[in-house]
């Protein structure tokens, strides 16, 4: 690596150094826990190295923290769908628990559906879940939203292009 791939790297590392402490310092407050914070203030650096920007500006902790938050909130929404999928298979008879590798693999599949919802716009959204979960003919979903079938149509397209780009 020469002297110039380096440059972006060294003044990471001296972000590092000059604000870690802080940002786990800051991520423990608000998680409550000093390994989660470890793992989120690990992460936060990652990004800053993966980010193909290498301006960081005049103010890092802002940065820092504005990376963090979103970091937070990612793991919130993680833990809720997960804390949603464990309380819809407790109820389930021992013989019918799905394995830890096959949670591990549901779970996974529905964070990035819950990613790829959250991402889509609310009409496009809602187009989606009234067909796919309320089994509603583009008609019905037309006559609910008060929309033209056009739309439906072209939300539907938007949606499974959405789909695909997930997938």
């Amino acid at each position: 690596m020469s002297s110039i791939d380096r440059a972006p790297n060294l003044h990471i590392e001296s972000l590092y150094c000059e604000h870690h402490g802080w940002l786990h310092g800051w991520l423990s407050r608000k998680l409550g826990n000093s390994s989660d914070a470890a793992d989120l203030a690990h992460d936060t650096f990652i990004r800053l190295l993966t980010k193909p920007a290498r301006s960081f500006g005049s103010e890092p902790r802002a940065l820092l923290t504005h990376i963090a938050k979103g970091l937070v909130v990612d793991r919130w929404r993680r833990q809720d769908v997960e804390r949603a999928y464990l309380e819809s298979i407790a109820h389930l008879p021992e013989t019918e628990v799905p394995s830890p590798e096959t949670r591990w693999l549901i779970l996974e599949a529905l964070q990035r559906i819950d990613a790829m919802l959250r991402e889509m716009p609310s009409r496009v959204r809602q187009t989606f879940l009234l067909s796919q979960i309320d089994g509603l003919t583009y008609g019905q979903i037309a006559e609910q939203l008060n929309v033209s079938l056009i739309t439906v149509k072209r939300d539907m397209r938007d949606a499974f292009l959405a789909c695909l780009s997930v997938a």
